[in-house]
């Protein structure tokens, strides 16, 4: 199954000029912990919970007044809608991140969240498991015996 079958389509999006603070809003209303950080449509960072309490906060600085772009982490991974939600998976699990941008000729398109991952996967381990049942064993008719 490919990406753009499941990721998010238009989310939610700070711009490296927006301040900590608003970031950190944003966070708590869509219930995440990152966001990407979007100029003129283009993916060019992507900033933290941690980022904001490490870099910002942590560091003496003001998150209300010190912007997006002082503190998060340009040129984040990210994958393509045409790329395979197994191939992302494996991503997400190497890198340790729960989010991915979806970008497609430079331009944010959507997002990928473990919740649209662990559903894809276990659909599919499902649709295994019922082919499995679904085929005698073997070397054996299609009755069993009792």
């Amino acid at each position: 199954m490919k990406i753009r079958e499941v990721m998010t389509q238009r989310p939610v999006t700070c711009s490296p000029t927006d301040v900590c603070g608003q970031a950190a809003t944003l966070m708590k209303q869509e219930d995440c912990g990152s966001i990407p950080v979007v100029e003129d449509g283009r993916l060019v960072g992507i900033v933290t919970d941690r980022d904001i309490v490490v870099r910002a906060v942590a560091a003496g600085k003001d998150p209300k007044t010190l912007r997006v772009a002082e503190i998060m982490s340009a040129d984040p991974i990210s994958v393509s809608p045409d790329d395979d939600v197994s191939e992302a998976a494996k991503v997400m699990a190497e890198r340790q991140v729960r989010r991915l941008p979806v970008v497609e000729k430079g331009r944010l398109v959507g997002l990928l969240v473990t919740a649209q991952v662990a559903r894809h996967e276990n659909a599919r381990e499902t649709g295994e498991t019922i082919k499995e049942i679904s085929e005698p064993p073997s070397g054996r008719g299609s009755h069993a015996r009792g």
